[in-house]
């Protein structure tokens, strides 16, 4: 995984794609009892994405992509510890 350069936290995300598109950025996680936390490197591509329910990871989703930025696998991890991994091509389809 490349060096993580960026940390935010989100509300929720929209669409039904990968890399998941996070929405509505959280200054505070404080009093927020569910959030998606994703760690981006120095391009502002999200390397990792885990939602937090209660505290705990509910789930995590790994991404590693292309020399040229396009998605080339994402590893889903459950909160089961269920993994499973998803390969796409270089134009971004799903193999």
């Amino acid at each position: 995984m490349s060096e993580v350069s960026r940390t935010a936290c989100f509300v929720s995300y929209s669409g039904v794609g990968l890399p998941l598109k996070l929405v509505n950025p959280l200054e505070s996680t404080e009093n927020r009892m569910t959030f998606f936390r994703a760690h981006y490197d120095a391009q502002a591509k999200m390397l990792m994405c885990e939602k937090v329910v209660y505290g705990d990871i509910e789930f995590t989703h790994r991404y590693q992509y292309y020399a040229d930025g396009v998605l080339q696998q994402a590893e889903i991890t459950d909160e089961d510890g269920e993994v499973e991994v998803l390969q796409f091509d270089t134009t971004g389809q799903r193999i």
